[in-house]
């Protein structure tokens, strides 16, 4: 179905290379990057930016299973690593040639009874030590249940060994990351010593290339928020271009007297009379009811325009009482990454919520 939607977002894949390229200046020549592309790519559409980036990119990574057949479905070649797996997709992600990331002995023995009954030979997998996020990953004590799952078998072989640091764009808790560092070292040195094979290691995610790189580079490093032009830190950000933007037109424009309201719930009252600008986005397209009553603003004519009442599902209205517009004109609703940032402190969240709740109904244009 044709998508006829007038509120679209623009996805720069020069800012996407840019990006990359500068991540990549970060690291030793033979690193490899891991291209962090679920959620829809952030939502800047995952389909895209792989296929861009497929000449550059070492690795893909999704969350979920679904994510990394519709890149296969789209003729995307390169490895791609399913974070989330869970036991009853394991055949589906072998049919599709993906690469599971095991974070538990009973995942991993589900694996390997799925992989002998369909008669695999050194299939790869990926497995995940949890050493202070807390949110999946094996421990220290099953080391030497996993060598001996993973040795006394032939259909799998352990690809590669990773972690998460919890907080690595925060420098205060520099002393917990280094900890996690010491642990992962410990531990998969450990793993390493009693498998038959020689896996690679990763443990950077984007603040981590940025802060940790000479501590724990390791093999390999996975790009995720970076690569959006999102640097965890406002430095940093300044350093990347901006690759999203977020546009609509007006709608209409109306003149409201004193006393009288706007939207739902009579939100707004005018104490003088203003005029307003209806847009075509809403909480449908993924622009949050927190914004309402002044919280958030867009740019229209490189001014300001402060949203008036609650956002509806279709529709926002601002105020454009001091702003000389038109019916049709173009309006701003994300304008870089530092209206993004702004946006998402206003409701007390991350410029990744912001990104990946933009609805799918939103056009889509790559430039």
């Amino acid at each position: 179905m044709e998508n006829n939607h007038v509120t679209v977002l623009e996805i720069d894949l020069n800012a996407i290379e840019f990006n990359f390229n500068y991540f990549k200046s970060k690291l030793h020549k033979n690193t490899k990057v891991l291209v962090v592309i679920k959620a829809f790519g952030y939502g800047c559409g995952s389909i895209e930016i792989a296929k861009f980036l497929e000449s550059k990119a070492d690795y893909y990574a999704v969350a979920y299973l679904d994510e990394g057949i519709a890149l296969r479905n789209a003729g995307i070649k390169k490895p791609i690593i399913i974070l989330h797996p869970q036991k009853y997709n394991l055949q589906k992600i072998v049919e599709y040639q993906l690469e599971p990331n095991i974070y538990s002995i009973n995942l991993l023995k589900s694996f390997v009874e799925d992989a002998k009954q369909l008669k695999l030979q050194n299939y790869p997998i990926h497995l995940k030590f949890n050493t202070g996020l807390n949110r999946l990953g094996f421990s220290n004590d099953d080391i030497l249940e996993i060598s001996s799952t993973v040795n006394n078998q032939k259909e799998l072989f352990i690809k590669s060994i990773f972690s998460h640091i919890a907080a690595s764009e925060d420098l205060d808790e520099r002393e917990f990351t280094l900890q996690q560092i010491n642990t992962f070292n410990s531990l998969s040195n450990e793993l390493i010593s009693q498998l038959n094979n020689n896996p690679f290691k990763h443990m950077l995610n984007t603040s981590g290339i940025l802060n940790y790189t000479t501590e724990a580079q390791f093999d390999m490093v996975r790009l995720g928020i970076g690569l959006y032009g999102f640097g965890n830190e406002e430095k940093e950000t300044t350093n990347l271009k901006n690759v999203v933007t977020l546009k609509s037109v007006i709608s209409q424009i109306h003149t409201v007297e004193e006393g009288e309201t706007v939207g739902y719930n009579r939100a707004f009252k005018a104490t003088s009379t203003v005029k307003t600008a209806t847009i075509p986005i809403g909480y449908a397209d993924g622009f949050s009811t927190q914004f309402s009553n002044g919280v958030g603003y867009v740019y229209i004519n490189n001014q300001k325009a402060a949203i008036i009442g609650n956002i509806c599902m279709d529709m926002i209205m601002v105020n454009v009482s001091n702003i000389n517009c038109n019916e049709g004109d173009e309006v701003l609703i994300y304008k870089n990454q530092q209206h993004i940032e702004a946006l998402a402190k206003a409701i007390n969240t991350i410029p990744y919520e912001l990104l990946t709740s933009i609805s799918q109904r939103v056009k889509r244009i790559v430039k």
